[in-house]
């Protein structure tokens, strides 16, 4: 008893210890006549016996001449039996489809995973595979061809009026799905020129349509081209046609979109507003602006004036300051000129009482150091009549407004030496009234 439970102990730690295993298995689906457009399956199951603590890493394949579509985020769990051993794990699958007639050789993968109680990363191969893609019956080496298990080729024609005139547009939209292929393998629609339409396609929407779960099942191509009408009449958007190889019945097929006919009238305010030359040309036309030779030299000369005024700005400044201080210095000399004095005399001998310091400045800015006294006997009299009794005070100033006329001649400077000599050394400071 006591070997038996030592050897159950034994097994237990040694389950326990064991390092948990990594498989990768490969295969091809289909494996054999593949054609060219067609999808090949390259599935990788990747096994554990114990569990998987993260997602595998899984490596990027490319091939020459064939569209690889890499494995999506979502796979299949798959538990098989290898020597005796449940394994557990998940299905990923590359989509393959060939665009050329040639054989492919697909190397044996890598993948890393972290299996539970593993000690780290754990890495594996999977096997190399081979296939050869084969042109379909009835197709040109090197043509496109659309290998699927269906085919659903539609249009949808949308006008901007209703009738149509020149001007308007009509919309021609093409939808091709195709069961079992990838949306990237889908040929383009011919959608063509046509006389009397301006031809403006769009950018084609392309993807792949699943099941929900994850699962490829169809491929989508949605094609557009707006026409804008530039001419009046009839106008024809021919049928496209699109050959397909069927793989149920590996058979060539075809599926095509019927004409569309529309007529146009004129409409002569109407203008081409998608025409990429009309549009071209107005906008050039816009942005283009019109001036006369005379608003041009006008502009030039008031920019010139402008220029000018900015660089003598300064200038003028300093001739406008020189100038006020001329007039202020003009003003200021005619202010203490004699003739200044002489013109308040009048004013001055009409004021009640009458005054005399316009006479007195008049006489010693015209003859300095001159006496008044000596400018007549009016002007003796007149100061008697201010200074001395009142009675004669208006018969002096009568007398006096009536020599005023000579009074300014009598009073110029002589030319003789007296007039050049130098004031007496002492000059009398009393009234000029001896």
């Amino acid at each position: 008893m006591r070997i038996s439970l030592l050897a159950c102990c034994l097994l237990s730690v040694s389950a326990f210890a064991a390092e948990p295993q990594l498989r990768v298995q490969t295969r091809l689906v289909p494996a054999e006549q593949v054609m060219v457009g067609s999808v090949v399956q390259l599935q990788v199951d990747v096994l554990t016996d114990s569990w998987f603590t993260s997602a595998p890493t899984l490596p990027d394949l490319k091939l020459a001449g064939a569209l690889v579509m890499p494995p999506s985020g979502e796979a299949q769990h798959t538990t098989q039996t290898l020597d005796g051993t449940p394994f557990f794990g998940m299905r990923y699958s590359y989509l393959i489809t060939p665009n050329q007639a040639a054989a492919f050789d697909i190397p044996a993968l890598t993948v890393q995973a972290t299996p539970g109680q593993a000690s780290g990363v754990l890495t594996a191969q999977g096997q190399p595979q081979h296939f050869t893609a084969q042109q379909p019956p009835g197709f040109q080496p090197g043509e496109p061809v659309l290998v699927a298990q269906g085919v659903r080729f539609t249009q949808v024609i949308s006008q901007s009026a209703t009738p149509l005139k020149v001007g308007d547009t009509v919309t021609r939209q093409l939808t091709l799905q195709a069961d079992g292929a990838l949306a990237m393998a889908l040929p383009a629609p011919a959608l063509v020129e046509v006389d009397g339409l301006s031809r403006y396609p769009k950018t084609p929407q392309i993807r792949n349509l699943d099941d929900g779960r994850g699962n490829h099942n169809a491929g989508q191509r949605i094609d557009s081209a707006t026409y804008l009408i530039d001419k009046q009449g009839r106008h024809s958007l021919p049928a496209i046609e699109l050959r397909w190889w069927d793989t149920g019945t590996r058979q060539a097929r075809t599926v095509q979109v019927p004409a569309v006919t529309f007529d146009s009238a004129a409409n002569g305010r109407s203008q081409p507003v998608f025409s990429i030359a009309e549009d071209l040309r107005q906008l050039g036309q816009r942005s283009r602006v019109h001036l006369s030779r005379h608003w041009l030299v006008l502009t030039g000369v008031l920019l010139l004036v402008a220029g000018l005024g900015y660089l003598v700005k300064p200038w003028c400044r300093r001739a406008w300051r020189a100038l006020q201080a001329r007039r202020q210095a003009r003003h200021a000399a005619w202010l203490a000129s004699a003739d200044y004095a002489w013109r308040q005399i009048p004013r001055q001998l009409e004021g009640q009482p009458p005054q005399l310091s316009a006479l007195y400045l008049w006489a010693r800015r015209t003859r300095p150091g001159w006496r008044i006294s000596g400018l007549g006997a009016n002007v003796q009299a007149l100061l008697r009549g201010c200074y001395g009794q009142q009675q004669g005070q208006r018969t002096a100033l009568s007398h006096f407004k009536q020599s005023l006329s000579t009074l300014q001649a009598q009073a110029a400077p002589r030319n003789d030496t007296q007039s050049s000599a130098l004031r007496p050394l002492n000059p009398s400071h009393g009234k000029d009234l001896s």
